[in-house]
């Protein structure tokens, strides 16, 4: 596509102070194009205008839009629908773009197009030990979230909604986001695949993403993912793999070595000791010891959540359809 016009799309929801620290990251961007940024208001009682408004005089084409309560998915496609542009890109709204952020996509769909990309995330210096903690379990090699943002583990990257492109033709031709609670960008994305777009991860178009989660909303938030993901393989069935089922079968296990370490048998729960020995030195080792033991309950969540809202999908709602 020659002439690329971005498009951000940001849908917020009673967050205000997270919409004017990631439309502060926007100003510094070192990008030299036009772009425009749409901020969907999703029914919120606490609204960002004001905020929005104040930032007219630093972004020469910034917009403020509020619609009824209807979801993220419903929002970004309103977002979509209202822009000028003809490459959307979709941000959650708990995220800071490094002032490159701009360059390099722009950079990677010059020199390898496609109608979809997708974006890792990373935790900023000025993150709490919480937020890096999460962010450590959500991005390594040795928890379920191994797989985000690296290339070399996917045959094709599937983008999650917080560091989201598509283009206006990909858009147009999906009419972009489903109805899906959980789940809906790998729907978007399988969607799109189906239509014959293909999608990339451009490794530098990283974003920081500070959740502000506490560990219960951190499990409702991974049970959540492993929920959609048995409804996703019914619905997509060439996708199903059986790596999919890992994090169930490691809650299993470990509940199954518990059991069998208080009947006087430890070798299963020993593997799991030295599972989370090697998360912890590896936390540590990135992140400070404060985060490496942290990380221990944060990974530990991540799979609870995940497996038992996998295994609650599968056998009570996917098996019985």
């Amino acid at each position: 596509m020659q002439n690329i016009k971005f498009s951000i799309i940001i849908p917020v929801y009673n967050r205000p102070k997270e919409i004017d620290e990631l439309l502060a990251s926007i100003v510094t961007q070192n990008f030299d194009a036009e772009f425009e940024v749409l901020v969907i208001e999703d029914g919120s009682n606490q609204t960002c205008k004001a905020i929005v408004e104040s930032y007219t005089s630093q972004l020469s084409n910034v917009s403020y839009h509020f619609k009824e309560n209807s979801g993220a998915g419903a929002s970004r496609n309103y977002g979509m629908q209202k822009a000028i542009g003809n490459y959307f890109i979709i941000l959650d709204s708990d995220v800071i773009l490094p002032k490159h952020y701009l360059s390099e996509v722009k950079k990677a769909l010059t020199e390898n197009y496609t109608d979809a990309f997708g974006g890792p995330d990373a935790a900023h210096e000025s993150f709490t030990y919480l937020q890096k903690a999460i962010n450590y379990s959500m991005t390594s090699l040795l928890t379920t979230g191994g797989i985000r943002g690296k290339k070399q583990a996917l045959g094709k990257f599937q983008p999650r909604s917080f560091n989201l492109g598509i283009s206006k033709i990909a858009f147009e031709k999906t009419q972009g986001f489903s109805k899906m609670k959980n789940g809906e960008d790998i729907e978007l994305t399988f969607r799109l695949w189906d239509n014959s777009f293909k999608t990339q991860l451009i490794e530098k178009a990283f974003v920081y993403h500070k959740r502000r989660s506490s560990i219960p909303q951190f499990y409702k938030q991974t049970f959540g993912f492993g929920t959609a993901r048995p409804i996703l393989n019914k619905k997509f069935p060439s996708t199903a793999k059986i790596t999919y089922w890992f994090p169930s079968l490691f809650v299993l296990g470990l509940a199954l070595g518990i059991v069998l370490a208080l009947f006087g048998n430890v070798y299963l729960f020993s593997f799991y000791y030295l599972y989370f020995i090697a998360l912890l030195l590896e936390a540590i080792f990135k992140n400070g010891i404060i985060v490496g033991f942290l990380a221990i309950f944060t990974s530990l969540t991540q799979f609870l959540g995940y497996g038992l809202g996998f295994l609650n999908s599968y056998f009570f709602y996917v098996a019985k359809s």
